[in-house]
């Protein structure tokens, strides 16, 4: 057996003399898909093993299927806002069987991109089945059709992650859902409990809210989003007050009960304990690494604290010819991410022994895709201040833009933080509509050091959302005027009036 304490090497396996492929890439997310794309593309050999559905999460369960239930639900809340737009009513008949149907049809036609059919043809081997790494050089797959070995160079782990399942007593009991199951509903709640009021169960919440389903989200923490600044979170659970969402701020989950066929989550709050009464609970409370069931144990690939797979800077494991990329390695659970990292496990993989290139974290955006839309890149505020960095604000109102007042949607902000005295960005955060579209001006803005000068400068056309970026970086340049030389030129302009 081998040896199952701290492994910088590959001892005790003994190296194959030969190979059957270059890479075996276990899972089919976005962080395998990439990966065997990028391999494909260079003519290596590469091998990509899924277990279950090709596009993981994000096609499945994840980005696809809830950018889709958003944007059926947005549809119904912008009619219930006719009158806001010049129209006295519009009258909306939805069947909720139709919605969430329409979701699955979006899934199915989304699905081809990275169906088996097409990452064959881009030269990708692909087996369906349970993967088991059993050395750094072998990797075991089950199939229906049996068991086989692979030899490879290289193995890039991509097993993405799940749902996590608190341990509150009761929960068992309750048929409860999850980001992986709630797709599968067709039979409308009356009242649905949200544990988490983090992305996903905002996005969830606010859907179903919309959809007419009586929503009671549960926060233990003291607001929304905690991630960003707070600011942010009273904008989004603004709104959802208004939408008719009940948050329950500062509630923790303390136990489910059934009393005479009602479903209850016994929550504490301010030290007394609340009962609530529902039909469903969504628990949204965040995501665990995939780590287990396929070998990482036996051979003795190291976990970080986080329960995530240990990478160095490189995507590598303790052990130099495995790697690991996306959810399961962490430390952003995003598609983008995930594709990041695999491009750079993959030619590390490939080329290392040539070169290694460590993965660029520098700027990494992210959006919440609420209404308002949250989106940021960079630090905010809650974060600069626990770095101890010293920062200056730039805030524009879009309640003063005059696309956002000709839509509508004149709420929401931009705000930027800068080096103080300088026009570097350190971050920036937008809250409103399209914000996950506009902060790509800002992520381009960054990542090839752009400063706030030159956004000024760039045109932007008249009347669009996109116009909030100059204005905001117009705030910074009013409060960096040049005073002295101001002042100078008030007076020369008064010397030539005589």
């Amino acid at each position: 057996m081998p040896n199952k304490t701290k492994t910088t090497g590959h001892h005790p396996w003994t190296k194959p003399k030969k190979f059957d492929t270059n890479l075996v890439v276990i899972g089919a997310g976005s962080g395998g898909l990439v990966a065997s794309y990028i391999a494909a593309a260079v003519k290596a050999k590469v091998t990509l093993i899924e277990q279950h559905k090709m596009g993981g999460d994000c096609l499945n369960t994840g980005c696809i299927p809830s950018k889709a239930l958003i944007r059926s639900t947005r549809l119904l809340a912008q009619l219930s806002r006719s009158a806001e737009f010049g129209i006295k009513n519009i009258k909306a008949e939805f069947n909720f069987v139709d919605i969430m149907e329409r979701v699955q049809r979006i899934v199915n036609t989304v699905a081809p991109h990275d169906s088996i059919e097409r990452y064959n043809q881009l030269g990708v081997d692909i087996l369906i089945g349970k993967a088991r790494i059993i050395s750094p050089w072998e990797v075991e797959v089950t199939s229906f059709t049996g068991t086989r070995k692979i030899t490879t160079l290289a193995i890039i782990i991509a097993a993405g992650a799940r749902p996590f399942v608190p341990p509150i007593p009761g929960l068992e009991n309750i048929d409860y859902l999850t980001s992986d199951n709630i797709w599968n509903l067709r039979q409308q709640p009356k009242r649905m409990v949200v544990l988490g009021g983090g992305p996903i169960g905002c996005e969830l919440a606010q859907c179903f809210a919309r959809l007419g389903v009586q929503i009671i989200l549960v926060e233990m923490a003291a607001r929304l989003l905690i991630r960003e600044d707070s600011e942010v979170s009273d904008c989004v659970t603004a709104r959802f007050r208004k939408e008719g969402i009940d948050v329950r701020l500062e509630y923790t989950a303390k136990r489910f009960i059934i009393e005479n066929g009602e479903k209850i989550l016994i929550a504490e709050h301010l030290g007394k304990e609340v009962p609530i009464t529902f039909d469903e609970v969504l628990v949204a409370i965040g995501r665990v690494a995939n780590t287990q069931g396929y070998g990482l144990e036996e051979i003795g690939v190291e976990l970080s604290p986080r329960k995530t797979v240990q990478v160095d800077a490189f995507q590598a494991t303790n052990y130099p010819n495995i790697f690991a990329c996306g959810d399961v390695a962490g430390p952003y659970q995003f598609t983008h991410t995930a594709a990041l990292q695999a491009w750079y496990a993959s030619v590390n993989a490939l080329f290392g022994i040539f070169k290694r290139f460590r993965t660029d974290y520098s700027v990494i955006p992210w959006a919440t895709f609420t209404d308002p839309e949250v989106a940021r890149v960079g630090l905010n505020e809650q974060e600069a201040k626990n770095l101890g960095l010293a920062y200056e604000v730039s805030h524009y109102d879009l309640a003063d833009l005059d696309r956002a007042i000709a839509d509508s949607e004149a709420h929401g902000f931009v705000k930027v933080l800068t080096v103080p005295g300088k026009d570097k960005i350190l971050g920036v955060t937008i809250v409103g509509e399209h914000a996950g579209d506009l902060i790509a001006e800002y992520v381009l803005a960054m990542k090839y050091k752009i400063g706030l000068n030159k956004v000024l400068g760039t045109i932007h056309i008249y009347p669009t959302l996109a116009e909030a970026n100059k204005y905001v970086a117009g705030v910074w340049k009013r409060n960096h005027q040049p005073e002295l030389l101001l002042r100078w030129i008030a007076r020369f302009h008064s010397w030539r009036r005589g």
